[in-house]
């Protein structure tokens, strides 16, 4: 069993509140939830209104299954509304 953690800064560009942030992000979160049964939670940039750091939690069989999934949540996040700053995969 192997368990990957993706921890994604991402900036928001259309937003221009916390609430606009907050709408912004649980959309995401929930569609990364539905789609690829993982976990997702905000760990940091909570005041900054363009700007989150997500953490997502995902296990697999093994160590390939789970790169491939994280690969294509970078995929998804990177072709849904905010642009990805940086991004850091763990696979333990």
């Amino acid at each position: 069993m192997t368990v990957g953690i993706l921890k994604v800064s991402i900036f928001i560009p259309d937003s221009h509140s916390l609430k606009e942030k907050r709408f912004v992000l649980h959309s995401l979160k929930a569609r990364l939830r539905r789609h690829f049964n993982v976990a997702v939670s905000q760990i940091d940039d909570e005041d900054k209104w363009q700007r989150s750091t997500l953490a997502i939690v995902g296990i697999e069989n093994n160590r390939a299954d789970m790169n491939s999934l994280l690969s294509k949540v970078i995929n998804f996040i990177e072709r849904y509304n905010v642009d990805i700053i940086d991004y850091a995969i763990e696979l333990i």
